[in-house]
């Protein structure tokens, strides 16, 4: 039989037995304040009066009970920071200790002979740039076809001479395919003003790279839900132009080698240029992991596209410290490692741009300046702080995406005059474009831009191309690039300070005054510590003023 559920008491009680409680409260204290009284003891804190102001050495005294007090404050820091080192290695450890005891003992034995190996190298570092060219070196000698992916928003930045020199230079009939990727975020005119310049040295492909693929799991679980007659997405995303004509031609180029084995196809560039993309779109299944953030490929990946072709994802090319800041903002790992200002990558792409072009674009008022546009992109984004004061590392960080990702529409001008670098010659122009069906590849890219929507020519912001940007491929050139690192920015600082545009506004100095302390906010905070140095301080008849005023700087320096 169910147990019935008992009624929890009230908590009420009446009137005359709360008020004998209060009255038995009040006679208890009333007998306490006696007994205190009897004693003399008192809780009342007697106030400070101070140094009299007719003490002969008034301001020494006050100096040094401000010294006496900020080292009581120190001291209080000091043992609060160690209490709170201490709690957390004791947590650490709490967690190690679980964890133990947690793990089989085979995977703890593991363990022990990983730390402390017998003759064994320690792993390396994946985010390191030797670690990144070597692999890249790998997939550069691994290949038969090399695809150098561009981005079609500014083409030429894209191109690193040092890995096209590097591929031309490696010998075993490797080819070089230039892969114009994003077209659909550049005017029409300006993509097929880019073909024309870029085929003079080698074949080009136009590509629009599919960003909502699903992994293979995930689409088969779908199919079994869904009906027979499902309607197709056409999206601007989803739908993905010219891998039919890419897929065609390495096929073609596949079976005129006549060779058993499969062929191999690397896939080089630098970051965000969509390479994992490229090959997620060809194979039609996530098999890349992709992402918005810079350098998320660290290793080589073989992905198998057709039965005799193969597509290897390389990391993405370490750009050189040597190349000019605009080129590091767009296409250096080191902006979102934290080694670069994300502040002053924001700073420099916009003095690469039209300032209208950016207010209509992000639908902004006029700003003045870098930090007066991220306060206005934080406040219309809604990325706000605690106190409602605006985000605007936030807002950077939001507005490099937007330039490095599939979504922000702008163009870069073609060259008029053409000419070839040191590193190529007509003989390696006619190698390269051998064996390739060159009519073939042309119907594909014309095929392809009919079906591509792109955006009109005053949607897209107009930008300054740096030309081409360096590239590392080897640790050598990392050890050089380390000491010539400082000279360049200094230089590249000078010449910024050289474009910018003098302003002898009020308004625009101010700006410039605001802007000081918030940088100095954005960075590290560390505790500082008031330091007081003796000041001579002349006491002759010629130093006193009629004023009364009390003047601290003779005092606290």
């Amino acid at each position: 039989m169910k147990r019935p559920k008992l009624k929890k008491a009230s908590k009420r009680v009446s009137c005359a037995k709360r008020y004998k409680i209060q009255k038995k409260v009040r006679e208890h204290n009333r007998k306490l304040r006696k007994e205190a009284k009897k004693k003399g003891v008192s809780k009342r804190v007697k106030k400070d009066l101070g140094v009299p102001s007719s003490a002969p050495f008034k301001e020494e005294v006050l100096r040094e009970a401000e010294q006496r007090r900020l080292k009581i404050e120190e001291e209080k820091e000091r043992k609060r920071q160690a209490k709170k080192e201490e709690r957390a290695q004791k947590r650490k450890k709490e967690k190690e200790g679980a964890s133990k005891e947690t793990e089989p003992k085979a995977k703890r034995v593991r363990k022990n002979d990983s730390e402390n190996p017998s003759g064994k190298q320690a792993a390396p570092d994946r985010n390191s740039k030797q670690f990144l060219c070597a692999e890249l070196n790998k997939v550069i000698d691994a290949s038969d076809v090399v695809l150098e992916v561009l981005d079609a928003r500014d083409p030429l930045g894209c191109r690193c001479p040092q890995l096209e020199e590097a591929v031309l230079q490696k010998g075993g009939n490797k080819k070089l395919l230039l892969v114009l990727n994003k077209i659909d975020l550049v005017p029409k005119e300006n993509v097929e003003r880019w073909i024309q310049y870029l085929q003079q040295e080698f074949p080009v492909v136009a590509f629009k790279a599919s960003t909502l693929i699903r992994d293979k799991t995930v689409k088969a679980k779908k199919s079994r839900i869904d009906p027979s007659n499902e309607i197709q997405d056409k999206s601007r995303g989803a739908i993905c132009f010219g891998n039919g004509c890419l897929t065609e031609l390495l096929s073609t180029y596949a079976e005129n080698l006549q060779n058993e084995a499969s062929l191999k196809v690397g896939v080089v560039g630098f970051p965000n240029v969509g390479k994992s993309s490229l090959i997620n779109s060809v194979k039609g299944v996530m098999a890349c992991n992709v992402g918005m953030k810079r350098g998320m490929t660290k290793l080589m990946q073989e992905v198998h596209i057709l039965k005799n072709i193969k597509a290897i994802d390389s990391p993405g090319v370490v750009a050189s410290p040597s190349n000019p800041p605009a080129s590091m903002a767009l296409r250096s790992l080191q902006v979102e490692e934290g080694s670069e200002s994300v502040l002053e990558a924001v700073r420099t792409l916009l003095k690469q741009c039209d300032k209208t072009q950016i207010m209509l674009q992000y639908t902004i008022p006029d700003y003045r300046n870098c930090l007066e546009f991220l306060t206005l992109l934080a406040k219309k984004r809604g990325f706000l702080q605690k106190g409602g004061v605006p985000n605007t590392e936030q807002a950077a960080t939001t507005f490099l995406g937007d330039w490095t990702g599939a979504k922000l529409s702008y163009h870069c001008k073609a060259p008029e005059n053409h000419s070839l670098p040191a590193y190529m010659s007509d003989a390696v122009v006619a190698e390269m474009q051998n064996s390739w069906d060159l009519n073939k590849l042309k119907a594909g890219n014309e095929e392809t831009l009919k079906g591509v929507k792109f955006p009109s020519q005053s949607s897209s912001i107009s930008f300054i191309s740096k030309g081409l940007t360096a590239g590392l491929l080897s640790a050598s050139d990392i050890s050089e690039e380390k000491p010539a690192a400082a000279a360049t920015e200094a230089e590249a600082e000078q010449n910024d300070e050289n474009d910018e545009p003098e302003q002898t506004t009020e308004g625009s100095n101010e700006a410039e005054e605001q802007e000081q302390p918030q940088k100095l906010s954005l960075k590290k905070k560390t505790p500082g510590h008031v330091q007081f140095h003796p000041a001579p301080i002349d006491i002759s008849l010629s130093t006193v003023t009629t004023d009364d005023a009390y003047d601290f700087n003779t005092d606290f320096k």
